[in-house]
Order: C-alpha cells, then sequence, then structure tokens
C-alpha cells in the first residue's frame, strides 16, 4: 500500500525510467471515464530494467544468474495487490488504488480495465485511496478485495470471467466500529483470512476525522464462526501479510518510516499468534532508497520476497537478507504465479516481472 507520510509521498508520483523503448499510456483520473484500451503494452520482448543485488550466493538458488526484471506495463497511478489466477490460460489481476480501477494482464494479450469502481462505491470519495488494495482468491475461486473507500474485505459477486462491481461484505467492522482500511491479506488452508487495517485508506490517513478505532490492527476472520479476532494492536502501519508455507509462522510488515520492519510470530493451534519478533529491520535504509516494507509473497521454498527500500528484498526463512530486486521505484507489492516461475512486480506506476526457475 502506498505510505501516506511526508517523507515518501512525493516520490510516490516520480517520472518515469529513462528507457530506450517509449512505453505510451495514457490514463484518466477520473475513475468514471476510463475507456479499455488506454494502456498500451511493451511489445513481446519486454524490456529489461533495474538491477540484481546479489548479498548472498543462496540467492543463486531462488533466482537464476541471468535473471532480468522485465517492465511489463506502466502509466498506473498506483499499481498494487497483485494476484494471479490459475485459469484461461493463466493472468494476473491488479489494483490501480487511486483511480479506483483493478486491471488484467495476460501474456500475449494487451492490458485491459477488468474492474471499475473496485474499492468505493459511493457517489463521492475525498481522500486519495479509494479503490481495492490486496487482491486474492477464496476456494471456491471467487475474487476478495481489501477495499480501501468501503472499508471492507468484500467478495465479488459475479464470476471471474465477467466482473461486476457488486460486492458482498465478509468483514467491515470489529466491536462495532468500523475498520480503518484493509490493506492486505492471506487465506489461511482452513479458509480463514488473516488480514491488516492501517489507515492509509482514510481521508487524512492516521489523523482522519472518519477514524473509529485508534489503533492499526492485525486480524483474523474466522469461516468456522464469522468471528474477529484482533491478533495484534502493537503495529503502527501493518501492511503486507503472508504465511511461510506450513503456516506455523505468520509475516507481516509494518510500513512506518520510524521502524521499518517485517515482524514474524508464531501461529497457534486456535489460529491466534504469538512470540512476535522482529524478522528483519531496514530502518537504516529509509530515505536511502524509494519505498517501505509494503507487500509480500513466501515461495515454497520458505524464501520471503519482500517489498521495501529500492525493490524486493529477498530473505531465506531465518531472515538472512539473500539479495534485493532493485527496481528504482517505490515498489508496492509482488505475487507468484501458480507453477512459481515468475514473480509479478507492482512498482508505482510500473508492472514488472522476474522469471524464476520453472522447476
Amino acid at each position: 500500500m502506498r505510505n501516506m507520510n511526508a517523507k515518501t509521498d512525493d516520490m510516490l508520483r516520480q517520472s518515469c525510467y529513462t528507457l530506450g523503448l517509449s512505453i505510451l499510456f495514457a490514463c484518466s483520473s477520473s475513475p468514471n471515464q476510463s475507456t479499455l484500451g488506454e494502456v498500451e503494452e511493451t511489445a513481446p520482448a519486454y524490456p529489461t530494467v533495474g538491477t540484481i543485488d546479489r548479498v548472498d550466493d543462496a540467492l543463486n538458488q531462488v533466482v537464476s544468474a541471468d535473471a532480468q526484471l522485465e517492465l511489463l506495463a506502466e502509466g498506473f497511478d498506483w499499481s498494487e495487490g497483485p494476484v494471479w489466477v490459475p485459469r484461461d490460460g493463466g493472468y494476473l489481476l491488479f489494483s490501480d488504488i487511486p483511480p479506483n480501477r483493478v486491471y488484467k494482464w495476460q501474456e500475449g494479450d494487451s492490458i485491459s480495465l477488468y474492474l471499475e469502481p473496485a474499492g468505493f462505491s459511493g457517489a463521492e470519495f475525498t481522500g486519495k485511496e479509494p479503490g481495492s488494495n490486496g487482491l486474492l482468491l477464496d476456494d471456491n475461486g471467487n475474487l476478495v478485495l481489501c477495499q480501501h473507500g468501503n472499508r471492507q474485505v468484500a467478495r465479488m459477486n459475479a464470476p471471474l470471467d465477467n466482473p461486476q462491481s457488486d460486492f458482498v461484505a465478509i468483514v467491515g467492522e470489529y466491536e462495532g466500529k468500523r475498520l480503518n482500511s484493509p490493506n492486505d491479506a492471506v487465506f489461511h488452508s482452513n479458509g480463514d483470512i488473516y488480514f491488516t487495517d492501517p489507515p492509509y485508506g482514510l481521508p487524512g490517513g492516521a489523523d482522519s476525522e472518519e477514524k473509529e478505532l485508534d489503533f492499526q490492527g492485525v486480524y483474523r476472520f474466522s469461516v468456522a464462526d464469522s468471528s474477529l479476532t484482533l491478533l495484534t494492536d502493537e503495529m503502527s502501519h501493518p501492511n503486507g501479510i503472508a504465511f511461510s508455507p506450513d503456516e506455523k509462522t505468520l509475516y507481516v510488515a509494518n510500513s512506518d518510516p520510524e521502524r521499518a520492519i517485517w515482524m514474524a510470530y508464531d501461529v497457534l493451534d486456535d489460529g491466534t499468534i504469538d512470540n512476535g519478533r522482529v524478522f528483519y529491520d531496514a530502518t537504516d535504509q529509509v530515505g536511502e532508497e524509494k519505498g517501505l516494507p509494503d507487500g509480500m509473497a513466501v515461495h515454497s521454498s520458505g524464501h520471503v520476497f519482500a517489498t521495501g527500500p529500492g525493490g524486493v528484498w529477498i530473505f531465506n526463512a531465518e531472515g538472512t537478507h539473500l539479495g534485493t530486486l532493485k527496481t528504482g521505484q517505490a515498489t508496492a507489492n509482488c505475487a507468484f504465479n501458480d507453477d512459481e516461475s515468475a514473480l509479478y512486480i507492482t512498482a508505482d506506476m510500473y508492472l514488472m516481472r522476474l522469471p524464476l526457475f520453472d522447476d
């Protein structure tokens, strides 16, 4: 999620890379005046961007030595929340938060507008971040969205191949008070939803007059009894969230420039968390490079791919920093495709991809 603080806000709308290949894009700022075909995708031979900083040789076991970041499309306001859909040949959905849209990218096809509005269904929104953020699929193949403007986690009440801005709230309140602006989420294998709730989507952020909770929470929604459990309120800006492959560890990013960390928690048998500890602290990198701890994805090998200052940081399960995918942008989030042969990255106005080993 975009980190709305004075130190980084101006950097989030910086100008494009200087590239030899020009990629045309025109995008209306109005969420009600879009037309398909606004985004022009790069040619099939995608230009490469950024660099890979290899801190530890162990990174070569995860990211091949000749891997390069590819630029797939550009021109978005603030791209976020990517999710891979393993059907119809496979395609990626991702949010563009300020214009309240979800886009679709598919290999060999052009970028297309998939859903609008996506995160706010009302008539007028006075803040900067009305749209959806984190996207995910439930066990039935339904699209689930963390909605800023609607302040809820919701399910799209339409099939994936016929998207409609019709949403069914899954959870929107805690103890009778509206949530701040659900940001990112992950499903447990039992169907429970774990999600973060910072104030970034509120008009005015943490100081918003519309804020009903006096904390930023990490929650668990139980599908068994529809109960909502506050797991922790001790993080100042909880953001990206993911499980280890065995679901015994929950990772949560804290996008606070004063404490730019990733936390790890033990997941107990009852679904709650304990033994919170700092997985990695990148506070000393804040201001040196663009971005803060944000979204993340965990590889089946246990390696954690976490967006942070400078791009996507890669850790082993013990929290050793193996290297960083240097996007040159304030990088928001990332997601693997179904066979983990590629990592898709949303970075400010860009959509990028890193090809990985496919075995």
